[in-house]
């Protein structure tokens, strides 16, 4: 069974806003949800510390998450940065009560990855699973010295934007730049040899980023303009900037990314004939515009504010992303390209760009 790394999971707000006890099975968390209305992906969760460990899935993006919005901003969030921050802060102690109880262990350094992977191959029953801790979207980030605290804390990943406009730089469903803060705030991300996660950044911030950023970037969870029109994903002059800076590019298992004019609550998975090779359009896409397999990754955003009725239907659990070595041999890929993108692209990435120690 191959190992696999998922370079973007939402653990920490489904552990506190979903109220998921991780630890769990998928299948007990989807029955002690049933009946509940309050949320569209209620009993139709697909990940758990035992569904990644089934899927040998040993390491993780772990993030964290907190939108601040000023009044005029519709979409749902915190009223200042201060309350942002402290979200920030209890999702990383939910983090920490993990590794307490040897569910998890977070990686912050080329040293500690390497231990983790030998640790895994030895006995992966017992080795906890690897989180590196990545911040998405950048509002919770009250002043630089916050993101000081943050980077002291394990944050080794961040993101300027989420969705709609944010303190440092616009993103998704939003137009405009980054900014004299954005532009400090990058400054110091360099500083630090955080890695810069350019998913979400609207078009004008995606390049305002690239001209003035130069340390390591990678897109955790972004897909293909060419197979579905929107701003949230990459058009092909953004993925070939992406590819001449070395980046990585993770592929997101939200269904409207993946397929054309899907719409919540009107699409359905089966129906529709979403599957999880459809993602390999997607994969294929970058390896053609790249010319080798050495720049794609899963993102997969499972259980990212979506469930069952809006990904793969053919994927019941986050281990079923194992499924991907028969899917991709299938499709002609070779032994050394399906370990690349399921594992060794982004573990290369992290073990150039972590700190050593």
């Amino acid at each position: 069974m191959k190992f696999i790394f998922d370079a973007h999971l939402d653990l920490s707000m489904n552990a506190l806003e979903w109220n998921r006890d991780l630890r769990k099975t998928v299948g007990e968390i989807r029955l002690q949800e049933s009946g509940m209305i309050d949320l569209p992906d209620r009993g139709k969760g697909t990940v758990s510390f035992p569904a990644l460990r089934e899927g040998n899935i040993g390491l993780c993006i772990a993030t964290q998450i907190a939108r601040y919005v000023k009044q005029e901003n519709p979409l749902p969030g915190w009223n200042s940065p201060e309350q942002a921050w402290a979200q920030t802060q209890g999702q990383l102690a939910w983090y920490k009560e993990m590794e307490q109880a040897g569910e998890l262990k977070q990686i912050k350094s080329t040293k500690e990855l390497s231990e983790h992977l030998l640790e895994w191959e030895i006995d992966s029953i017992k080795c906890p699973i690897g989180y590196v801790l990545s911040l998405e979207g950048a509002d919770s980030i009250v002043s630089l010295d916050h993101l000081h605290k943050a980077f002291d804390q394990g944050l080794r990943a961040i993101g300027p934007a989420h969705y709609g406009p944010g303190t440092y730089a616009f993103g998704t469903d939003s137009d405009g730049g980054i900014g004299l803060k954005g532009k400090a705030l990058l400054k110091e991300i360099a500083s630090l040899s955080l890695i810069l996660d350019a998913t979400h950044l609207c078009d004008q911030s995606f390049w305002e980023t690239l001209a003035v950023y130069d340390g390591p970037l990678w897109a955790s969870h972004s897909n293909c303009r060419k197979f579905v029109s929107h701003n949230r994903q990459f058009d092909d002059s953004q993925i070939k900037a992406l590819l001449e800076r070395g980046s990585v590019i993770g592929m997101a298992f939200d269904a409207w990314m993946m397929i054309p004019n899907w719409q919540r609550g009107v699409n359905y998975p089966k129906e529709s004939g979403l599957v999880l090779e459809t993602i390999i359009e997607h994969i294929d896409h970058i390896c053609q515009l790249a010319g080798n397999s050495k720049h794609v990754m899963i993102g997969s955003d499972l259980d990212g504010g979506f469930g069952k009725e809006q990904c793969p239907h053919d994927l019941e659990t986050i281990a079923d992303l194992q499924k991907f070595d028969s899917l991709l041999k299938k499709r002609g890929y070779s032994k050394g390209d399906i370990e690349n993108i399921l594992s060794k692209n982004g573990i290369n990435f992290l073990i150039k760009n972590l700190p050593p120690q």
